[in-house]
This record gives C-alpha cells, structure tokens and sequence, in this order.
C-alpha cells in the first residue's frame, strides 16, 4: 500500500472531524448544492453583468468567458464557482465550443494541468445539461 500525502491525510482528518460533529456530513455533496441554486435568465446577467453595466462595454455572455479564463488561470481550484459560470456562460449564449476554447487558450499562460481540469469541470456541466434537456 502506497504512502498517503500530507494533503490526503488532511482530508481524511477534516472528513472524521465533519462527521462527529454532525454524522450527515459525512454525505455532503456539493454539486447537490449548486442544483439549488438556479441558473439566472440571460436577460438578467445581460442586466446586472453586461450591457446593462456599460452600454457600449462588453455583453454578459463574453465577461462570463473571460471569468473561465481567470478562474482557469488560477488553476480552475474554485469547482463550485467554475461550474456555475459554466453554466451561466451556456445561458448567456456561449457554446460548448467558444467555452473549450477559451479554457485551452489558458494552457498558453496557466498551464496544460490548469487546463486540463477546468475542461473536466466544464465537460461535467455539459454533460449534466445535456442530461437534464433529455
């Protein structure tokens, strides 16, 4: 059996402590989370993220990209907000593509590993859209 990690200790530490303070925590998942909260209309992140912040400026549906890129330039660490802002770029009119495409042009500056996971995180959201459209 191979050695564990500092890192796979400390989770394994962090999950004992969760589950004596509250034994259904021990089940937590937080993708359960994300599905309570609800994906905004486009026309509101049009409002409060796009045009409606600087009429000649940028729509809501490039800044969501643009937020793929940084959050995939810090290594796409943040799974929960990654995955929302997948989401809410698809609502905002961004596709599978233009999505791919902003994550793999990252790896220029972020990294293939930093890349690479965001496109998981994505490719989950599309899978999981796909799932709920069928």
């Amino acid at each position: 059996m191979a050695d564990k990690t500092p890192f796979e200790l400390m989770m394994e530490q962090a999950q004992e402590m969760a589950k004596a303070f509250n034994p259904a925590l021990s089940s937590f998942d937080p993708k359960g989370f994300e599905k309570m909260w609800p994906t905004m209309s486009k026309d509101m992140m049009e409002m409060w993220f796009g045009k409606g912040v600087s009429k000649n400026g940028l729509d809501a549906r490039t800044r969501l990209l643009l937020t793929l890129a940084g959050m995939t330039m810090q290594g796409a660490q943040a799974e929960t907000p990654f995955r929302m802002t997948v989401r809410h770029a698809m609502e905002a009119g961004a596709t599978e593509e233009e999505i791919a495409e902003t994550i793999a042009q990252m790896s220029m500056f972020a990294g293939i590993p930093a890349m690479t996971r965001a496109m998981e995180l994505a490719r989950e959201v599309m899978a999981d859209k796909k799932d709920d459209e069928t």
